[in-house]
């Protein structure tokens, strides 16, 4: 979800503030862990990283995840360089090697080593990242799929080797899951990716349904946009709903998280509904009633659809 240029910038802060690579190496786990968790907090969205349903336990590991993504993330929205990622990389390579050069890389080295993570979900992270820095938008759905599946499935994979699963069909309902609700955000910030360079629509449906990039600079709710926004968030929908099912296939603890993103992907889509799909002029979001109302459906096992 969209944050502040000050609130994005705390990522790329804690880089630099960050102990030289002597000082991290020698740091001990619980101290790398405790950094990061710091790093976590100073973020709203650690809701969507480590929710208040999250075991405790697991916390500091979604933490450790949650660094290496921000940071990586912070030198591609923020900096902008690929030198950047490249270092992160080779930082990723030294961890897997049990020579970690920084914090988030203790952290991250003893989590991988305790669920046995294999290395690709992460260098999958940094692809997405890499393609942001030189963004050119996607000629089709399939193609704006292919994104997600760089930038936003390695996290629930990710999640799944923390409880244990690793087969394909689990796999498989947490890829619908978190493409879903990447999905939902872009369509919930049209105006602010605009605003950015970024056009998320795919180019194919923006020729079907009549809308032109003109459109989106000047906020026109058109029928042509309405059409255009409906599509997309129907498929938005289909997707959340039918990772949904994946609750039903892991333990209680987990399962209540998996509610809670893809109710909050639902959710959010609805909200765009409620504001005649006008997602110029305020940005459509979620009240903390409707966070409530979200935890309290993931308790009961269900989302709102």
């Amino acid at each position: 979800m969209a944050e502040s240029s000050a609130e994005a910038g705390r990522g790329a802060f804690a880089f630099a503030a960050a102990p030289s690579a002597d000082a991290a190496a020698s740091m001990s786990v619980a101290e790398a862990y405790a950094w990061c968790g710091r790093l976590a907090r100073s973020h709203y969205e650690n809701f969507t990283v480590a929710s208040w349903l999250m075991p405790r336990e697991m916390r500091p590991h979604m933490h450790a995840i949650y660094a290496y993504a921000r940071i990586a993330d912070d030198f591609a929205d923020e900096e902008r360089s690929l030198a950047r990622l490249d270092e992160w990389e080779r930082g990723l390579d030294s961890a897997y090697a049990g020579a970690p050069g920084h914090p988030a890389f203790v952290a991250l080295a003893a989590t991988v080593r305790r669920f046995d993570i294999p290395r690709e979900p992460f260098a999958d992270l940094l692809r997405a990242f890499r393609s942001d820095v030189n963004f050119a938008g996607f000629d089709t759905f399939d193609d704006l799929l292919g994104y997600a599946r760089y930038s936003a499935n390695p996290v629930g994979r990710l999640v799944l080797y923390l409880f244990g699963y690793r087969d394909g069909e689990r796999q498989r309902l947490s890829d619908l899951v978190c493409s879903g609700l990447q999905l939902a955000n872009f369509w919930q910030d049209v105006a602010i990716d605009f605003a950015k360079g970024r056009i998320y629509f795919p180019r194919r449906d923006l020729t079907q349904f009549g809308v032109a990039p003109d459109d989106l600079a000047a906020g026109r709710v058109s029928a042509e946009f309405v059409a255009l926004m409906r599509h997309e968030i129907a498929a938005a929908r289909r997707m959340l709903v039918e990772g949904a099912g994946l609750a039903r296939m892991v333990e209680r603890r987990l399962a209540r998280d998996v509610l809670m993103f893809a109710g909050g992907g639902t959710r959010i889509l609805r909200a765009i509904e409620r504001a005649g799909y006008d997602v110029f002029r305020a940005r459509p979001k979620l009240g903390k009633r409707a966070y409530l109302a979200l935890g309290w459906d993931a308790i009961r096992g269900r989302i709102a659809d």
